[in-house]
């Protein structure tokens, strides 16, 4: 009897509509996806392989610790644990998957970077960008990350392109937030002094609000890259390369030591990021 008050209308037919939506976005915009894949995937690749990889591994090294050196106030706890956790990758054999990570989740960050600091100021200046903007972002957060391979594959094929646009879905709601939230906690009476100097709206949004929100935003860039480097295994599923690959490909071969190993790197390397993004924000004492 209860069950039939929940059948009282037939099934919609939704997945039938999200399959019919996908296919037309597709068809409709393969003249802006295939040039993407093709020449942001030859960048990818001429990045991680010719540049990176061009790079002697000590030199790498060294330039990593000197950052975090300096980055830290010129401690050295971030920079010891950055040459012994990246000579350990390289001592492992994961250097090439390390560059391939690095790669992935660098541009990854600048991409969401980029979209989301101006999304954020829009929604610290418009009420109502930021009522239909919100839902989004509550969508994007809390849709598994898994489900995000699935229009990036349809839009991209596999490889290291739809990694990438999954990474940014993922990846990119911390930043608008934290903008949106950093600049409306600007204090009204340095908004309001400003106005009183005759400020234009960019030079008060230039040299007042953002610098004030600084500490926010850099927080939330500090969330955005985690979570994009926390996707590099989810990633891997589609063919993106780097240290995600280790980790599954270890899973389906039931291999636990170079599963283990693998991960191991990613966590040197989240750690070591982590880190850096932190003290680009902090007082030096």
């Amino acid at each position: 009897m209860l069950n039939t008050i929940l059948d009282f209308a037939p099934k919609i037919p939704l997945a039938e509509w999200v399959d019919w939506l996908t296919g037309v976005i597709t068809d409709g915009f393969a003249f802006l996806f295939d040039p993407i894949k093709e020449h942001f995937g030859n960048f990818m690749e001429f990045f991680a392989e010719d540049v990176l990889m061009a790079i002697p591994p000590v030199i790498f090294i060294l330039a990593i610790a000197l950052i975090a050196f300096f980055v830290t106030g010129k401690k050295f706890g971030l920079a010891a644990f950055s040459i012994v956790g990246l000579w350990l990758v390289y001592n492992q054999g994961h250097w090439e998957n390390l560059m391939n990570t690095v790669t992935l989740v660098l541009l990854a960050s600048l991409i969401s970077i980029i979209i989301g600091v101006p999304i954020g100021i829009l929604m610290s200046k418009s009420k109502t960008a930021n009522a239909i903007i919100t839902p989004i972002l509550d969508f994007m957060q809390t849709m598994p990350a898994f489900v995000y391979l699935i229009p990036a594959v349809a839009f991209f094929g596999i490889g290291m392109v739809p990694g990438v646009f999954a990474s940014v879905i993922f990846a990119t709601p911390p930043t608008v937030r934290f903008t949106n939230l950093g600049i409306r906690q600007v204090s009204k009476d340095l908004v309001e002094a400003s106005d009183a100097f005759g400020t234009t709206g960019s030079q008060k949004l230039f040299k007042v609000e953002l610098p004030m929100a600084k500490s926010t935003i850099m927080a939330g860039i500090n969330q955005t890259v985690m979570l994009a480097l926390s996707m590099v295994v989810i990633a891997s599923m589609i063919g993106a390369k780097g240290l995600g690959r280790e980790v599954l490909s270890s899973l389906q071969r039931a291999d636990a030591g170079t599963g283990f190993v693998a991960g191991i790197a990613i966590v040197i390397l989240a750690i070591i990021i982590d880190r850096i993004t932190q003290n680009l924000n902090r007082d030096k004492d």
